[in-house]
């Protein structure tokens, strides 16, 4: 695309706004170069990978993507052969730690093919837990190096730490000595490069024997590493010089193992710029409300609600665009400041954003085309960036746009042929229109020239529209009317305003006759379109409430259809079960008559009489069971007295359901059992249990009021032996639950112990109990026993 369309569209906005929603370096600079691909396959791909990207955060919230770090640089030292710091190194273990967490967050929905594309990628991560770990284990933070990276470091380590203090304790013998304290400057211990010094005054720099490393500022103070401590502190810069070969090993070692699977570590950072870019592009879509547009190559172009997304969501007015079908030309007129030059950057910009595999601000179903190129001539007051355009530098830039079309182009003209002779500007303009509507390039103009309303008007292929203006308020709408081309409201506006009539009407006097028969024309039109909108609005809402309905109906024949299957799948099931039962049943009788029959029973015919009585009433006990199982069980105790509204339980559907009307002359009747309307027999019908225990509930609420006011809140029952205590405890627990009781206490005495112990196995089985303690020492101590009864 060229350079300047995108400048003139704002294009850069948008990738700046991208750019904000990566979280790496390397995901930003992916986005920073995107620009309109012209390759519908590619644009497809692009679209489909930015519509997975939203589904899955919508689905289970943001990529995990803040662990990623830009590791280019510490790569290419490792392809180099160069050893990496520790900061370095712990932004690599955190990049492989991503793709282990990112592994993780789509390990669920793996191989349902809702997001192959960034499944693909994902797939394609190495995760080296192993690399990881170790570079974990190793590094504490950037600036140092842990003593679990190797064991000979915790040793040197060790020695260093023994070392040091064993050098301060002798510094400190001396400082704090009343022997040295008058060679002392002052009384502490200090460090001159990486050696522990003492103060000594100058004039006792003999009685202090050792190794001057620096002197004060006027010469009165000099420190001295003191001669007993000058072997010590070269074992220590030994040591410490140990240290630093052992970390440098240690680094060296760990580079190794980031060198070893360069490729795919390289692989892997591409991998998760690339899909920090993707997921930016998800967010960018949520954030503008945004829908994936049909694309296509056939220049058609039937954007529905489309919004601007740099103008304020708040403010923004939708507009519906459409192109490329039955006409290919589109004259746009309309007031000043009436949003005209928006709509042209509206297509525009939408245009390039879905070539770039962005999400567009509009409605469901909107479609774009894939063009090769898009050519705007822009230039408008109401851009802080563009000044006003001359007639020749607008000329200018529409040759150059006719030098460089192709056939698959989209271009874009505001106020063609403006800034010169009205004549002469509309001759030119209709002029640029007729070449590139006969080169089938797809073509937006705005303009202020009747001239060009009437050319629309008289050729084919070519189409008005107008941005709606409100003459009863004097302010533009912003609202496109494709097909009605735009009135002239001057004498309106003015009349509006309090100009004169007088004037007004010898204004209209200047004007042919044609001109305004066309303007009333023009009226007519608008009119017409605006109670055709109306209609086709409503028209759309009932298509809408009809669909919905629909809908609602296709689910609930759904549930009706998977709940009449699993009613026979479940008889089927309890059928087989019982026929089972019945042969093991009738197995079992054989076996018993032949056991009797070898035993040589006295009366063999009373004993298969009794087995053929038996295997006959088992049989029929399996009849009735299969019976109820798949014909319908019926009710032994059908409901006497119905009533509407009664809730009920349909027993050969275990269903809960209440009446509808009342049984006829047969017994049959009608209920409501979820969303189903059931025709029934009373005899498969039992009053639902929790309705019948209402009435026995309510008969019991002035037993349980009597009995809380009754009630002790303690019982004593020391003195009583095990089994007369239980019996009362049990009868008392029983009192407190019909009366509500929260917590009683239980006082057994302390005693043997014999008396809580069986209370408290008792309490453990008792339905009543939600739990018990052993008392407090206010409550009576392990004396007393505090149970809390269940509501």
């Amino acid at each position: 695309m060229n350079e300047k369309c995108i400048k003139t569209l704002e294009y850069n906005k948008i990738i700046s706004m991208l750019c904000d929603n990566t979280v790496s370096d390397m995901g930003r600079d992916i986005a920073e170069t995107l620009l309109p691909s012209s390759d519908i396959n590619e644009v497809k791909e692009l679209q489909q990978e930015t519509t997975e990207a939203v589904n899955l955060i919508l689905k289970k919230g943001n990529a995990p993507l803040s662990g990623i770090y830009d590791i280019r640089v510490p790569l290419r030292k490792v392809k180099m052969g160069s050893s990496l710091d520790p900061g370095e190194l712990l932004k690599i273990a955190y990049t492989l730690r991503s793709c282990r967490i990112l592994k993780n967050y789509i390990s669920e929905d793996k191989g349902e093919q809702q997001f192959p594309i960034i499944e693909y990628y994902i797939d394609t991560l190495s995760h080296f837990k192993n690399i990881e770990e170790s570079i974990f284990n190793a590094i504490e933070n950037e600036e140092e190096i842990s003593d679990r990276a190797s064991s000979l470091l915790h040793s040197i380590r060790r020695k260093i730490k023994d070392k040091s203090a064993g050098i301060k304790e002798k510094l400190n013998h001396m400082v704090t000595s009343s022997a040295y304290s008058k060679y002392l400057q002052e009384g502490i211990v200090t460090v001159r490069g990486d050696r522990h010094v003492i103060p000594v005054k100058q004039e006792y720099r003999a009685q202090v024997p050792g190794i001057i490393h620096d002197q004060s500022a006027s010469g009165a103070t000099l420190f001295i590493e003191p001669m007993v401590i000058v072997e010590m502190q070269n074992e220590l810069k030994q040591l410490r010089l140990s240290e630093a070969e052992e970390i440098e090993r240690i680094l060296y070692e760990l580079t190794g193992f980031v060198g070893e699977k360069y490729e795919s570590i390289k692989l892997n950072a591409e991998i998760l710029a690339t899909l920090d870019f993707i997921f930016a592009k998800a967010k960018l879509s949520l954030e503008f409300r945004c829908v994936e547009p049909k694309v296509n190559d056939k220049g058609i172009i039937n954007i529905k609600k489309a919004r601007h997304p740099l103008i304020d969501a708040k403010k923004v007015v939708p507009i519906d665009i459409y192109m490329g079908e039955s006409f290919n030309t589109l004259v746009i007129t309309g007031p000043n400041t009436g949003g005209k030059t928006v709509t042209l950057k509206t297509v525009g910009l939408l245009s390039l954003m879905a070539q770039a595999g962005l999400h567009i601000p509009a409605g469901d179903y909107s479609e774009v085309a894939v063009f090769d190129e898009v050519f705007a001539d822009i230039g408008d007051e109401q851009s802080i960036e563009q000044s006003l355009s001359t007639f020749s530098s607008h000329m200018t830039n529409i040759v150059s746009i006719l030098n460089n079309i192709t056939k698959n182009s989209l271009v874009l003209f505001d106020e063609l042929g403006a800034g010169t002779d009205p004549t002469e500007g509309a001759a030119l303009a209709m002029s640029i229109l007729e070449l590139l509507y006969k080169k089938d390039i797809r073509t937006a103009a705005t303009t202020h020239y009747s001239e060009l309303k009437v050319y629309a008007l008289s050729t084919p292929g070519v189409c008005n529209a107008s941005m709606e203006f409100d003459v009863a308020t004097l302010r533009p709408t912003y609202k496109l009317l494709i097909g009605i081309p735009g009135k002239s409201n001057a004498f309106e506006i003015s009349q509006k305003l309090g100009l004169s009539g007088d004037i007004i009407h010898r204004a209209k006097e200047f004007i042919s006759k044609e001109d305004i028969e066309f303007e009333d024309v023009i009226k007519d039109l608008q009119e017409n379109r605006k109670k055709m909108q109306e209609e086709s609005d409503l028209a759309s809402r009932m298509r809408m409430d009809i669909e919905r309905s629909k809908k609602e109906l296709d689910n609930k024949l759904g549930k009706m259809e998977e709940q009449k299957e699993r009613i026979l799948r479940d008889a089927q099931r309890e059928a087989l079960a019982i026929v089972k039962r019945s042969k093991e049943e009738a197995n079992q009788i054989i076996r018993e008559l032949r056991e009797a029959m070898e035993k040589e029973a006295a009366d063999k015919a009373l004993v298969i009489e009794q087995a053929r009585t038996k295997l006959k009433q088992k049989q029929d006990e399996a009849e009735e069971k299969i019976g109820e199982a798949v014909l319908g069980k019926v009710s032994h105790k059908p409901p006497k007295k119905l009533k509407l509204g009664d809730t009920v339980k349909i027993v050969n559907l275990n269903q809960k359901g209440y009446v509808l009307t009342l049984p006829d002359e047969q017994g049959n009747l009608m209920v409501q059992a979820g969303i189903m309307k059931v025709s029934v027999n009373i005899n498969n019908l039992t009053l639902d249990q929790e309705e019948k225990q209402t009435a026995k509930k309510q008969a019991n609420l002035h037993l349980s009021s009597e009995k809380a006011r009754s009630i002790s809140a303690q019982i004593d029952v020391r003195g009583q032996t095990l089994e007369e205590a239980i019996m009362n405890v049990d009868k008392y627990i029983d009192d407190a639950y019909l009366a509500g009781a929260g917590q009683i206490t239980i006082i057994h005495g302390k005693g043997t112990g014999t008396l809580r112990a069986g209370i408290n196995q008792m309490l453990r089985s008792n339905s009543h109990v939600k739990s018990f303690r052993v008392g407090a020492f206010n409550e009576g101590g392990s004396g007393a026993t505090i149970v809390e009864i269940k509501s």
